[in-house]
């Protein structure tokens, strides 16, 4: 509203009467064209910006962002809570028990509260996404000190 021009218009109603002959129209608007165009992208990019303003790093608004730009008709995509789990130990070495296992993996070391993740993106399988557009995305609006990981259901 406040910035909507219609420079084909303008250029008629800013000539002077006398001198609105068609061809000094088309002139005058091919002259503009370039000012219309840079126009038209600077809307596209503040309509962009204000898109961006409008979602921050909340659940609700993380989850928006996402599914307006990765699935918008179905609307899968989730965001969880990380998972925190306590590491559960047999024994350990230092421990001198008869028999030492090794070193065994029940969970990614992600899943582990002391090194864990804060939040876990959930994205249906069948979806087709870029995951670095996916990962840019949700670093742009996420907080510094939250962590995540994407994985697929």
């Amino acid at each position: 509203m406040w910035f909507e021009v219609n420079y084909k218009k303008l250029t008629v109603l800013l000539l002077l009467i006398p001198l609105r002959k068609p061809r000094m129209v088309a002139w005058l608007q091919s002259l503009l064209q370039p000012v219309s165009t840079l126009h038209y992208e600077w809307k596209q990019n503040r309509e962009r910006n204000l898109y961006r303003l409008r979602h921050n790093g909340q659940v609700c608004y993380l989850r928006k962002a996402l599914n307006d730009e990765f699935d918008p008709e179905l609307r899968r995509i989730e965001i969880a809570d990380g998972s925190r789990f306590r590491r559960n130990y047999i024994y350990t070495q230092a421990e001198q028990q008869p028999r030492y296992l090794g070193t065994m993996y029940l969970r990614p070391s992600s899943d582990y509260e002391d090194t864990g993740v804060d939040f876990i993106v959930l994205v249906p399988a069948g979806l087709i996404y870029d995951p670095y557009d996916m990962r840019a995305l949700v670093d742009f609006y996420k907080l510094a000190s939250k962590r995540y990981r994407i994985e697929e259901l």
